[in-house]
């Protein structure tokens, strides 16, 4: 145990007390769920199936989602293996509540304190744990150890923080590292990184590859299909101070399509329904009986992207247009053969945004020049479908790498 391990675990565990007033109060706010605080303590009284089990976690939805091929590879080769996938946000609750294949469990993933993890190794008594990107979670990966679990971190980065911060922290970095059977880089950049910290590195995949695309309900695509009397204009994944970029955009456009916008967080439906009205446009939720009239329909529903990406006539891909939050997944675009435009802030989706572009797949735009670059993909779509042409040929290459990768993490399973 290193100096600052030990300090770590010693904080932890004399905050771990008043842990469940501090999740109380996230539950007020909507950061937590009020009726599963029992799971973020380990206290659960969720049974656990008879036999070996596998454990998969990836923190939001992004890597949650990424998840999914190797937890439908486990429940079709592996039957007798149960399957359990954590994570930390509602949101990514809700989704692989959806999303997630018969037998499969879900849980909220415990704090990172030492009562906590030790109470979820004695309850669930994994025989491997795999974690997704950057999740480096001192007292969950000891105890892990400690309980004999095989370890794999796959589709591992770290961003610049993680890395400078686990940098200063040197002994600690490659105490934990250590501890993994096996570790699977994003990419080259990422290997540099965990190899600077001690860490054994095995190859690169990242599983943001490898997926299937994203399911439709046939009916509803046939209902929406007849609808719209042309493919929408799809604006997938908005944060705040984003909506209001696309549709200054969209008010500007000389030709204006019907639209889609799907803000990341469902509830901000109304408050872009009122931004939408401010600018003059005729706007309705997606969650209540659209105006069959409405310019905008705001897509205020959870699982519903694989409808819109195969409707819509080209798509924005947010969470771009402005710094901080990173960019979202340019790959489901792609899958469905959807043209794609990207803002410029795509850190969380580098090496994905790189191949693309390199590939002449993706058209990034400035936030002050979205309009100009709706308006030549609107004019010019058969420019636009050969640009999603060579981005789905650049995204099925990679993902029959990522799912080789798959295949040397199915080797550490029971």
């Amino acid at each position: 145990m290193t100096l600052s391990l030990g300090l770590y675990r010693a904080a932890t565990g004399l905050l771990e007390p008043i842990a469940p007033a501090l999740l109380a109060g996230r539950a007020r706010k909507g950061k937590e769920d009020p009726k599963r605080l029992a799971e973020r303590l380990a206290r659960a009284p969720t049974a656990r199936p008879d036999g070996p089990l596998v454990w998969l976690h990836g923190a939001s939805v992004g890597e949650s989602l990424s998840i999914l091929p190797l937890v439908e590879r486990l429940r079709a080769e592996r039957p007798e293996v149960a399957v359990l996938v954590t994570s930390g946000t509602t949101t990514s609750a809700a989704l692989l509540a959806k999303r997630l294949p018969a037998g499969a469990i879900h849980q909220y993933v415990p704090i990172d304190a030492p009562g906590a993890a030790r109470r979820f190794m004695a309850r669930w008594n994994p025989s491997l744990a795999v974690f997704v990107e950057s999740e480096l979670w001192p007292n969950l990966l000891l105890e892990a150890k400690a309980a004999g679990v095989r370890l794999a971190l796959v589709s591992a980065k770290l961003s610049d923080r993680s890395f400078a911060r686990w940098s200063r922290r040197p002994d600690a970095a490659r105490k934990l590292l250590s501890g993994f059977d096996l570790i699977l880089a994003q990419d080259a950049r990422a290997r540099e990184r965990f190899e600077a910290l001690g860490g054994l590195v095995g190859g690169e995949a990242d599983l943001k590859f490898g997926a299937a695309p994203l399911p439709v309900d046939e009916a509803a695509l046939a209902a929406e299909r007849a609808r719209f009397e042309r493919p929408p204009l799809l604006i997938a994944s908005t944060h705040p101070g984003e909506d209001e970029i696309v549709l200054d955009a969209i008010t500007a456009l000389e030709v204006r399509p019907p639209v889609v916008l799907a803000p990341r967080h469902v509830e901000r439906g109304p408050a872009i329904v009122d931004l939408a009205r401010a600018r003059g446009l005729a706007a309705a939720l997606r969650s209540q009986a659209p105006d069959e009239r409405a310019d905008i329909l705001v897509a205020d529903t959870l699982g519903e992207m694989g409808l819109w990406f195969r409707l819509a006539q080209t798509s924005v891909i947010a969470g771009s247009l402005v710094e901080g939050v990173g960019g979202h997944n340019p790959l489901e675009a792609a899958r469905l053969d959807c043209p794609a435009i990207s803002g410029p802030f795509v850190e969380n989706w580098t090496a994905a945004f790189a191949g693309l572009k390199a590939a002449d797949g993706v058209l990034i735009s400035s936030p002050e020049s979205l309009g100009d670059a709706l308006a030549s993909d609107l004019a010019d779509s058969a420019a636009a479908q050969a640009r999603a042409v060579r981005a789905r040929a650049y995204v099925d290459a990679r993902d029959a790498e990522a799912r080789a990768g798959l295949s040397r993490i199915l080797e550490l399973a029971p």
